[in-house]
């Protein structure tokens, strides 16, 4: 059984911080990573998303976002939603318009049947502007090297599975 695994950057480049996902995604995208591992770049398009997490067939999803909690600016964190959903697992303030119609399209069309854990990065700013600020921008390597953790995990279960050796970035 091989498994699969997306890792979508959502949101919006021209709000400051709210651009963390879509920056991690553009670095991910230039990095050999194994053919079970799909990078996607979705920024505000949560219909689209929620349709390709449906389609699919991910038995993991990474959503790489800025998720506002209250802690330092640049704040990292890995995110696994419990039963109450993804709703609640981001905060109210960061449940923009990207991520909205992805969540009620889920729900309504029978829900999302992988797991899903979330990259969160604290945004300093989310106004109108564009590029990341300092502290954000330092992130991004820190959310690489924990998704490269999670993808390094992943490839022990499929050769767990398999019975093949792992495949990870650095052996393909």
């Amino acid at each position: 059984m091989s498994r699969r695994m997306l890792i979508a950057g959502i949101g919006n480049v021209f709000r400051g911080d709210d651009g963390f996902g879509v920056e991690v995604t553009r670095r991910l995208l230039m990095e050999e990573l194994p053919g079970w591992v799909r990078v996607a770049d979705f920024g505000i398009q949560g219909v689209q998303l929620a349709h390709e997490l449906l389609d699919g067939g991910y038995e993991l999803t990474l959503l790489v976002d800025s998720s506002r909690h209250g802690r330092t600016p640049g704040t990292v964190s890995l995110i696994e939603p419990d039963g109450k959903g993804l709703e609640q697992a981001l905060a109210p303030e960061m449940q923009g318009s990207q991520r909205g119609p992805l969540f009620k399209t889920l729900k309504r069309l029978g829900g999302h049947r992988g797991r899903i854990l979330i990259v969160g990065c604290e945004p300093a700013h989310t106004e109108e502007s564009f590029g990341l600020s300092q502290p954000v921008e330092e992130a991004v390597k820190e959310a690489i090297g924990l998704i490269r953790n999670v993808i390094q995990r992943e490839a022990k279960t499929v050769a767990r599975e398999t019975g093949a050796a792992p495949r990870t970035a650095a052996t393909g």
